[in-house]
């Protein structure tokens, strides 16, 4: 599981006033994680890192591989792109495969102190952070951050916390 750490003090200062009031910080720090895994599987929608920045386009052999798996996407008798396949080609969103694992299994763990987001995909680093992957490592990898607080995250977890602060 990939581990990022959010080391934002405004963040921190909320959650330590939290746990000086309750102790045991595992209710909010469950609701984070729910919102963290929200957040975390609408950048995979938008093609967005948690900065706002786009993430990089497919690469065209990306888009070939993907492409080759499609009835119709080629045309048979010259073997040139479809209006079908074009579709195709152009909805291809970066880091959603057929099966959607990397986007969809994204996971959290709250304990009383801390909360941790995470992906098992063993994959999922590579994605995250960038590099050279495949047979000899040839191949290159932007990096395309799918974890992280954004500066709406960090809002809604600072609105998650003043509402267990204001719990009786």
């Amino acid at each position: 599981m990939i581990r990022i750490e959010i080391d934002d003090r405004e963040v921190i200062q909320a959650l330590q006033r939290l746990q000086r009031r309750v102790g045991d910080l595992t209710p909010a720090m469950d609701d984070i994680g729910e919102l963290l895994i929200e957040t975390t599987k609408q950048r995979f929608a938008t093609s967005t890192a948690p900065d706002g920045r786009r993430w990089a386009p497919n690469s065209p052999a990306t888009i070939l591989s993907y492409l080759q798996g499609k009835s119709g996407a080629f045309g048979k008798r010259d073997g040139r792109l479809t209006k079908k396949g074009a579709k195709l080609a152009a909805n291809k969103k970066p880091l959603i495969g057929e099966s959607k694992s990397l986007s969809t299994q994204i996971s959290y763990r709250a304990d009383r102190a801390s909360v941790e987001i995470g992906s098992p995909m063993e994959y999922a680093a590579i994605h995250q952070f960038g590099g050279k992957a495949g047979r000899g490592k040839k191949v290159t990898i932007p990096a395309r951050p799918f974890m992280g607080l954004s500066e709406s995250d960090k809002r809604a977890v600072l609105e998650i916390i003043e509402e267990h602060l204001a719990k009786p």
